[in-house]
């Protein structure tokens, strides 16, 4: 067992992390968009809207009551925030989407490094030694079509001392499983140092189903 740092082959293809880039690039383009626009164009839309021209200066409504005082002179915080750009905030969260849509297809990864497994998602990274964690076989579905879901098979880790828990695809990008060489580092990873016996036989029957499927990964 090495330190050396193994990429796992999960998270989308080349193909579909380009195309999920450039949907996520128009979605935060579109929303960005929508959100200046209004702004940079706001006086001509407080005139569609009916609001009118503001009076230039203080000194020409010194005479009127505060409450009459227009947006633009009343001192009041939302003074500057016309219908234009209330509208405008609705773009807000088309761009949020856009780029939640970017980092997840771009940041997703999982790699070994010795016998911790290190989980990259949106927001961060999570680690947890497979040799020491509680690990479990689960699944996760996604729709691959307009019907169709699939269940994709994954390995799933718990630090028993602090609880975090990472989650591993075990099918590949564009493949059946992930390759074998992956596999059976996931296995070894899980099997170092474990003693057999009591709670750990499960862990032990785990690594060689993972043993099992990088022999025949084909699934014939």
């Amino acid at each position: 067992m090495t330190n050396e740092k193994l990429p796992l082959s999960v998270g989308a293809s080349p193909g579909q992390r380009v195309f999920a880039a450039i949907v996520g690039v128009l979605f935060t383009a579109i929303g960005a968009a929508f959100v200046l626009l209004p702004m940079l164009a706001d006086g001509l839309l407080r005139r569609i809207t009916g609001f009118g021209d503001p009076l230039p200066s203080y000194e020409d409504a010194r005479d009127l009551p505060p409450g009459m005082l227009p947006p633009d002179l009343s001192g009041s915080p939302s003074a500057g925030l016309g219908p234009g750009r209330l509208v405008g905030l609705c773009g807000i969260p088309f761009a949020l989407l856009g780029l939640y849509l970017v980092l997840r297809v771009l940041r997703t990864a999982a790699w070994l490094e010795g016998t911790r497994a290190h989980v990259r998602g949106v927001l961060g990274t999570r680690a947890v030694d497979l040799a020491a964690a509680e690990v479990t076989a689960g699944a996760v579905g996604y729709r691959a079509g307009d019907e169709a879901v699939v269940r994709v098979p994954t390995l799933v880790a718990r630090d028993p001392g602090t609880g975090r828990r990472v989650t591993i695809p075990l099918r590949g990008m564009g493949l059946a499983t992930l390759p074998p060489h992956e596999l059976r580092a996931l296995a070894d990873a899980i099997t170092a140092g474990r003693p057999t016996g009591g709670r750990h036989d499960e862990a032990h029957a785990l690594a060689g189903r993972l043993r099992t499927m990088a022999g025949n990964p084909l699934g014939g």
